[in-house]
């Protein structure tokens, strides 16, 4: 059977791509955004113009919030139902775009549940009212190309990726100048989330010829660049070759789909609260190592780099990791260890169930990922 590699109709890219906005046709557009950051960068009100100018009417949905919520999502479908547009703008951070995007499917089909777009691949075709713009403004996830959203359900403490090639962007707009205004912890977080993106792709059982080369350009652009733009936010060239790089990883990933990591990473961030990108650079060096005794991919990546094993590869990611500031555990982060242990047993399965675990190169048994789970809460390299 033929494989595919899917990528957005049209992908702008480079410093000043914003203003290419105006080669996006429809009648009326509206932008999902946070809560104030493209507000105050000036952002919304330059894409309004853009659009404006061009004869587009506008509206705004403003406050979607970091790890967006069902019910951000379904005010958002409100909205959506009242101002029908027919282009629909994520703009701002991969939350504000993944919830844009599952607001487009609830928009499309109204029947739909929360339960039934979080069954993998089993959305019903997109675009019969509306198509999407994805304009992010960090450099981490690359939902502007993916197939991919991820929602929180607060009242059960867990993240569903939604995931379906259905709401992979028909635009994307990656201008570096957007990333001006990250912070560094942000810069850091959604920098290693790339790389991880990158990683889990290249070893994934779905990576072909197509996605292996893209994740390996990747990761080489993310060693050399995110120590620069952590250390100067201004540094524009930093901020674009991250942009892209961040892009790259999300074609990558997008076609040959996650792993292990993710699956865990989710958990973090839905019962902890900490930062996806954070708590994939607190899983990634140990999950190279579990992954590296049933694939020899890593070493692939190793020589890339002037090394030799999956295990120097994993200490080059820890310094990195360590260079741009985030911690060596869990634990560190500032879990609180009671608090860790009366958790873990719900995180273990909940991650044996994710979507993404499907992909990752090694079978996890539960005891696997709650002794991987145990291991980086401590800091301890993992050995089997």
């Amino acid at each position: 059977m033929a494989e595919k590699f899917h990528v957005p109709r049209i992908t702008f890219h480079g410093l000043g791509s914003f203003e290419n906005l105006k080669e996006v046709p429809g009648k009326k557009a509206i932008i999902v955004t946070g809560k104030s950051a493209m507000q105050k960068a000036g952002y919304i009100d330059k894409a309004k113009k853009i659009l404006e100018d061009k004869g587009m009417a506008t509206a705004v949905f403003e406050g979607v919030e970091a790890d967006p919520s069902i019910e951000t999502v379904m005010k958002g479908v409100e909205v959506f139902n009242k101002e029908k547009p027919d282009v629909i703008i994520g703009l701002g951070g991969c939350s504000a775009i993944d919830a844009a995007k599952a607001m487009w499917i609830f928009y499309e089909y109204p029947d739909y549940t929360f339960e039934d777009i979080i069954v993998p691949f089993g959305i019903k075709p997109l675009r019969n009212k509306a198509i999407f713009v994805a304009i992010p403004s960090t450099s981490g996830t690359g939902t502007e190309v993916t197939c991919a959203s991820v929602i929180t359900d607060r009242a059960n403490g867990t993240k569903h990726p939604i995931v379906t090639y259905e709401i992979t962007p028909d635009y994307a707009i990656v201008d570096g100048e957007l990333c001006k205004t990250m912070p560094d912890n942000v810069t850091a977080d959604t920098g290693i989330d790339a790389l991880c993106h990158d990683c889990e792709a290249f070893v994934s059982t779905m990576s072909d010829y197509y996605t292996d080369p893209v994740a390996l350009k990747s990761i080489d652009m993310i060693f050399e660049y995110l120590p620069k733009a952590y250390k100067d936010g201004n540094d524009l060239e930093a901020r674009q070759v991250m942009h892209d790089a961040s892009c790259l990883a999300g074609m990558a990933f997008t076609n040959a789909l996650l792993g292990i990591v993710h699956a865990m990473a989710h958990q973090l961030g839905g019962m902890f609260g900490i930062p996806h990108g954070r708590a994939n650079a607190l899983l990634l060096p140990n999950a190279i190592r579990f992954n590296s005794k049933s694939t020899d991919k890593y070493n692939i990546i190793a020589r890339h780099f002037g090394l030799t094993t999956a295990e120097e590869f994993a200490a080059k990611v820890e310094g990195l990791r360590k260079s741009v500031g985030v911690e060596d555990s869990i634990k560190e982060y500032g879990i609180n260890e009671a608090l860790w242990l009366e958790k873990l047993d719900a995180i273990t399965e909940h991650a044996s169930k994710d979507a993404c675990i499907g992909c990752n190169p090694r079978t996890a048994s539960l005891d696997e990922i709650k002794n991987l789970f145990q291991a980086c809460y401590k800091g301890e390299k993992v050995n089997f």
